[in-house]
Formats: C-alpha cells, structure tokens, sequence
C-alpha cells in the first residue's frame, strides 16, 4: 500500500505576505500586538514597563500577561484609562477589555558577544605574514585578522 503525496510548490514569501491567507493574517496580527505592547509600556510607570506583556488579541480582548500578580492589580484599577490609551490606535477600536494572567515570563535576550582584543604586536605579525603569503585567500583572511588589532601606543 502506498501513500501518496501531494507536492505543493515553494512560493516566494511576498507573494505569501501579499495573499489574504493566514500568514498574513498572522504577521498583521503580531505587528499589532507589538504596536499596542509598545504604545502601552510608553504610558506604564518606569518601573512596570519590563514586566507587562500583551499576549494576544481574542474576541474583542487583550490578553496582558505579567510574571507577577502585583503589577496585574495595579492595571485592573486602571482598565478605563487604558482603554482609552488604546482606542487612540487604528485597529484598537474594537477592544472591549483586558484580560490578565499571570505567568512566568521569560523575555528573549540577546547573548552577550564574545570579542576578544588583539595586540599590536600581534596585528604586526600578522601583517608581515600577509605580505609573505602568496595564498590569495589565505592573504585576505591574515590582513582581516590583522585589522582587529589595538592601533600601537605612541
């Protein structure tokens, strides 16, 4: 018994973005959230701001999440002004309320990037090893290699 598959063809992602299908749907919908997240943390106390997040977009409510209920109660007492906050953005007309949860967030952040230094001594050398090498790729990659060093002390 064989089963058989249905090859569908790759589409370009602009002709799939430009198409009233669900990824665009999708990708309206995130670019949405992001808009009202921003445009809320704008108008939250400093010390608020990194620990509310909307979640989604569901029947005419926003999902607002927080890794603690503290900052949730804070926001239940003030729903109205929020609220008005957000009808001033197009596409937010419609939102009706808010819903809160609590949960662990764990924002993405950026891994720290691993530069290292190179002396100018080192830098020298690899430059005299450049010019010696007769290895075009070779040369190209010592004389990149050179160019990271510290410019010498004078």
């Amino acid at each position: 018994m064989s089963i058989k598959v249905k090859r569908s063809r790759a589409q370009p992602i602009a002709r799939l973005l430009s198409k009233s299908g669900d990824i665009s749907q999708l990708m309206r919908l995130s670019r949405l959230i992001d808009q009202a997240q921003q445009h809320l943390r704008a108008h939250l106390p400093e010390e608020m701001r990194e620990h509310i997040f909307v979640g989604g977009f569901r029947e005419g409510r926003l999902t607002l999440i927080s890794g603690q209920a503290g900052w949730l109660t804070w926001l239940r007492f003030e729903q109205r002004r929020l609220l008005e906050l957000l009808h001033q953005l197009p596409g937010f007309e419609s939102v009706s309320g808010f819903t809160f949860k609590v949960r662990p967030v764990h924002p993405i952040v950026a891994p720290l990037r691993n530069t290292r230094s190179l002396s100018a001594d080192a830098g020298k050398t690899l430059a005299e090893c450049a010019e010696d090498t007769t290895n075009p790729t070779l040369k190209r990659a010592l004389e990149r290699l050179a160019s990271h060093a510290q410019p010498p002390n004078e």
